[in-house]
């Protein structure tokens, strides 16, 4: 226990003295929530990594290793990393070129008016305070395991914790870190992954004792299964606000593309890892156990403290990397597209710094609340990917690509496909719920855009091919 406990200090005085040091240094909301669109090669790459393996890919992917076995991978991590690239290598540049801050930001010079509410809502409440949560959860269960303090009372440590870094720091603290981080994390997992296939007799061994549904391709759901996924939640990754943040934080076009592409490449190949592990785990941990308390029962069991505690303070590092990305992303949709769009339009810089960090404090103080009622990781990630992939994807895209698309195609499109994804559980409807959510998104999407002529507030562009120009809305 002393061990983690030296770990744990040193690292929470790291961080916020990196903090402070910031503090002193943002002078605007923009330096604040996208460290002023000049954030260099490594930075960003190292960002990526860490904001990527959090909560999901330590706890509850090695969860889902133990459950499913290497499927998992194919299901959750290779989906994840594929559609990230495509929004990076497709689309990088072009949003870079629009100079936004968030997803809801694109539609609000697309359209005007309050056309960026659904999608910033979506961003903070639905995915941000949820997966922020988990963040906590996990940093609670690592205080459990390794310093016997109890999960309520390190969920209260965790927000206060990552509460005043980030409303200190902001994004250029956070992707300082992150890149310092992004080492401790590789290291971390690669020697929980080799201890643990050692401990059963290396590769050969596991594969040869693990049931075969464990380590192949379909995996024991079938191949069924894991293309449902790929079609249903993958193209959730394409308005992932914080691959979004890291876009527009890059120095320039040519590192949002290369430094976002590495670092997604690299957590790629990490987070085949975790399913390994939870593979191996089938091996000698109980089969009752709970997925999400694998990862730190193998740790603490598997590994003496001085080189455990490197890998629980990767996993803290992971979490607090992720939580403090996913504070910011709601602080940003607060903060520039409900207060500045909505509220106070002639917001001098100040004022918008300050509520900034209020904005992080209502996101940080909700993810609180909130993690005090998850039960499962993995379930509760994939409920708030799949609501906001179906309900923004196909609009994201028709402002990408098609002048034709109206303001109130989109609204209609984004509504009636919150109420029927919402209400699927009581509908007599067979197929999977982000399937029909998503054909329910583009056939309001389309008809109604054919049906209906463009706004006053619009402008008539298409956001791939050329940039926004829309005199209804303020330049940064």
């Amino acid at each position: 226990m002393s061990w983690y406990i030296v770990y744990f200090v040193l690292y929470f005085i790291f961080m916020l003295g990196i903090a402070f040091w910031y503090f002193k240094r943002i002078n605007t909301y923009e330096d604040y929530l996208i460290s002023g669109w000049n954030t260099g090669f490594w930075k960003i790459t190292g960002t990526v990594i860490s904001t990527f393996c959090g909560a999901a890919v330590f706890i509850g992917w090695v969860g889902l290793g133990f459950t499913v076995g290497l499927s998992g991978y194919w299901k959750f991590a290779f989906v994840a990393i594929l559609f990230s690239l495509i929004l990076i290598i497709g689309f990088a540049k072009p949003l870079r070129r629009q100079k936004l801050i968030t997803l809801a930001d694109l539609f609000t010079k697309r359209f005007g008016g309050r056309a960026g509410i659904i999608p910033s809502v979506l961003s903070a409440f639905i995915y941000s305070v949820p997966t922020t949560a988990l963040q906590l959860v996990g940093m609670s269960t690592v205080f459990n395991i390794t310093l016997d303090i109890s999960l309520p009372v390190g969920i209260f440590i965790s927000f206060a914790v990552i509460l005043i870094f980030t409303v200190i720091g902001g994004l250029p603290a956070t992707i300082l870190t992150d890149a310092i981080q992004s080492i401790i994390i590789i290291i971390g997992v690669v020697a929980l992954a080799i201890v643990t296939v050692t401990h059963v007799g290396g590769l050969g061994s596991l594969f040869n004792a693990s049931e075969p549904e464990y380590i192949n391709f379909t995996g024991p759901d079938g191949l069924g299964e894991i293309m449902l996924y790929a079609l249903s939640v993958g193209p959730f990754y394409m308005v992932w606000q914080s691959t979004w943040q890291r876009i527009f934080a890059a120095k320039d076009e040519d590192t949002a593309v290369k430094a976002n592409s590495l670092g997604f490449i690299i957590a790629g190949l990490i987070s085949f890892l975790p399913f390994l592990i939870g593979l191996a785990a089938r091996q000698f941990v109980p089969h009752d156990m709970h997925p999400d308390l694998v990862f730190s029962y193998v740790t603490d069991l598997l590994m003496a403290s001085p080189v455990g505690g490197i890998v629980f303070l990767g996993l803290l590092a992971a979490l607090m990397t992720g939580a403090t990305s996913f504070i910011l992303q709601g602080s940003s949709n607060l903060t520039v597209d409900l207060y500045q769009n909505f509220i106070n339009k002639d917001a001098s810089p100040k004022t918008m710094l300050k509520s900034s960090r209020i904005s992080v404090l209502i996101i940080t103080a909700l993810a609180c609340l909130f993690a005090y009622s998850i039960e499962d990781i993995a379930t509760t990630y994939q409920w708030a990917l799949r609501l906001t992939a179906t309900i923004t994807v196909f609009p994201f895209l028709a402002v990408m690509f098609w002048k034709r698309v109206t303001k109130t195609g989109v609204l209609t499109s984004m509504i009636g496909t919150a109420v029927l994804v919402l209400a699927y559980p009581f509908l007599p409807i067979g197929m999977d719920h982000a399937l029909f959510g998503f054909i329910v998104s583009f056939v309001l999407l389309v008809g109604v855009s054919l049906l209906t002529k463009h706004a006053a507030s619009e402008t008539v562009q298409a956001a791939y091919f050329e940039k926004l120009e829309n005199p209804n809305v303020r330049e940064r």
